[in-house]
């Protein structure tokens, strides 16, 4: 069986600019200009590819695409490379929240705590999925929870925080808040 390749998002398409085809380009790189030089770029489910040319201000031509109802249909789309066709981090200490899945988890004695499943983002931040013979932990990705990341030695240390309880109030009842 061949492991699914690992994708990364690079960005989204935008609002039609003008009439012509133009798209708007949300980059979710360093420079937005960057973002047409890894080959075509493929959509959520990787069945569709899009050649694309960023321009100056945000804007972009998608090959293929020459009119603006054509672009309005593409609005919204993520934008996603392979992982294997970015380059390698310049500083041996940087890695992509992709490159953690896969790794082992391991406690600050050396138990093991089981693989990252996946990096998960909820808008507070990202989440590390650990799974461990079917059962899954979330934990926040802070240093505090995650004090080291090892990815060429394919580990990262966890430190878990404390489990807080929240006793119901005075007056509520189990499964109701006390409001």
């Amino acid at each position: 069986m061949r492991p699914v390749a690992r994708r990364v998002l690079l960005g989204e398409i935008g609002r039609p600019h003008g009439v012509r085809g133009l798209v708007r380009l949300h980059a979710f790189t360093e420079d937005p200009l960057t973002l047409g030089r890894y080959g075509p770029l493929s959509d959520a489910t990787g069945a569709r590819r899009f050649a694309v040319t960023p321009m100056p201000g945000g804007i972009g031509r998608i090959e293929g695409i020459a009119d603006r109802d054509a672009a309005a249909r593409l609005t919204g789309t993520k934008l996603y490379v392979e992982r294997d066709l970015l380059p390698p981090p310049a500083d041996p200490d940087e890695f992509l929240l992709c490159d953690l899945e896969g790794l082992l988890a391991f406690a600050e004695d050396g138990t093991a705590l089981g693989t990252v499943r996946s990096v998960e983002e909820y808008g507070a931040g990202p989440f590390l999925v650990i799974e461990d013979a079917g059962a899954e932990r979330l934990l926040p990705f802070t240093k505090a929870v995650v004090p080291v990341v090892d990815v060429a030695g394919g580990r990262v240390v966890i430190v878990p925080p404390a489990e807080v309880t929240v006793a119901p109030q005075d007056g509520a009842q189990d499964g109701e808040d006390a409001a």
